[in-house]
């Protein structure tokens, strides 16, 4: 069920700072129309730590009232407070959500027991695949693998998001895993050596702007044509770099903007991009046709 290309959504607002449910449909629209396996609302690239959790569900709803079943729904429900978590969870697995993505708990950094309990709570509560998501870049602290490999053992807990940057931790989480684990790449730019590997594919930033090319890419390496997906790996690689030119979701959001899909709006404090280096995103997007 999680293979492939599953695109962390972004969330359009409006001038006003409120979500654009016209163009998040829109969005919706260029994905599903794009052959994507899957898309994954209220991620960090969905700005979701400047959203309210009742924006979160209302996020949440439009993409299971669009999507309608026809490809799966991982909603992003984490928080560093466990009793959140549990309670964004369920609202979401009552929207219909095929799975939960959730997040290392961050800022308060919690033990390597601290996260087993809060992620084995959250398992206990709810009758919903869960995903757990390793970001020690935001989160402040890695997720080991003896403790992935322990909460894998919990039959709601189906996978893992790797976005430590740690191709070592992701190889050993592969080689020890139960078969129905799945391991996502939480990078672009590690899909292809991770699949290679073993891994089932990517929760993915670029694909807001290329998932026709992402599903293409991927498909292909799942296919074990490695000498061909190596070469589009190598082709897409400058897109991948030019979406974190500056801090996630800041320049996929400009992308889209400049593609005319959506108003060029963040949360404080996000923000748009300095100019220099908006130019460096523009020469990248010219260099795809992509404007």
């Amino acid at each position: 069920m999680f293979k492939g290309v599953f695109t962390a959504l972004i969330t359009p607002f409006k001038d006003n700072g409120d979500i654009d449910e016209l163009s998040l449909r829109k969005l919706i629209d260029f994905q599903l129309e794009a052959g994507i396996h899957g898309l994954v609302p209220m991620g960090t690239t969905g700005e979701s730590p400047t959203l309210n959790h009742d924006e979160h569900i209302k996020a949440i709803s439009i993409v299971t009232d669009h999507v309608k079943g026809k490809v799966p729904i991982i909603a992003g429900t984490g928080s560093n407070c466990t009793r959140e978590a549990i309670n964004l969870t369920k609202r979401a697995m009552d929207l219909g959500v095929t799975a939960s993505l959730q997040v290392a708990p961050y800022y308060n950094k919690p033990t390597q027991e601290g996260f087993f309990r809060h992620f084995t709570a959250i398992a206990d509560s709810v009758n919903l695949p869960l995903i757990v998501y390793n970001i020690p870049g935001r989160s402040g602290k890695n997720i080991e693998n003896s403790t992935t490999l322990k909460l894998a053992e919990h039959p709601n807990i189906v996978g893992v998001k790797e976005a430590s940057g740690d191709i070592g931790q992701m190889m050993d989480i592969i080689l020890k895993k139960p078969k129905s684990f799945f391991v996502l790449s939480g990078d672009d730019n590690l899909t292809f050596p991770l699949i290679v590997l073993g891994g089932s594919g990517v929760i993915s930033v670029a694909s807001n702007i290329v998932p026709d090319r992402m599903v293409a890419f991927c498909e292909t390496a799942l296919q074990g044509d490695y000498v061909k997906a190596r070469s589009m790996h190598y082709t897409l690689l400058p897109l991948f770099k030019a979406m974190f030119i500056e801090t996630n979701p800041m320049p996929v959001k400009a992308s889209l903007a400049l593609m005319g899909m959506i108003n060029e709006v963040y949360r404080l404090p996000m923000c748009p991009m300095v100019p220099e280096n908006k130019e460096k995103l523009i020469a990248v997007l010219k260099q795809y046709k992509l404007i």
